[in-house]
């Protein structure tokens, strides 16, 4: 299965759906089954922001319990969509759906960028240790 690393706390957000969609500065011809990977690394200063800590809450994480090396999710990939505009609290993307709120607030949108629309997300019963690459790479999930 094709897998995506991310980084923390963005890729249990992503899971969570807190945001609907995962933003990327290049674009996948590939559609289909999806699974999502956290990288080891942790973004510390994004943790430390209160909005952020608020929504790992509401779901019963904090930032000391955030997996990581671990594949947590699969989803189906759908779309690849380009931002065309940003204006800095919202963007419109090429099929003219605008983005704003905490999507828009836990992503980036700048314009060229690449929007990821997935359906069916759901989080695994049992993680999977891995250690992650850059880019789509393929793990037995």
């Amino acid at each position: 299965m094709k897998v995506l690393s991310m980084i923390q706390p963005w890729a249990s957000l992503f899971v969570l759906r807190e945001a609907q969609y995962e933003t990327r500065s290049w674009k996948t011809n590939y559609r289909g089954p999806l699974s999502i990977h956290t990288s080891k690394k942790i973004d510390k200063a994004v943790c430390n922001h209160r909005a952020v800590q608020s929504l790992l809450a509401k779901h019963g994480y904090t930032v000391q319990d955030l997996p990581t090396g671990q594949i947590i999710a699969v989803c189906q990939l759908k779309e690849c969509l380009k931002v065309m505009e940003n204006h800095q609290t919202w963007a419109v993307l090429e099929d003219g759906r605008q983005v704003s709120g905490n999507d828009y607030f836990l992503g980036g949108y700048p314009e060229g960028g690449y929007v990821w629309v997935v359906e069916g997300m759901r989080m695994l019963d049992h993680f999977i240790p891995a250690k992650g690459k850059l880019g789509l790479w393929e793990h037995d999930v």
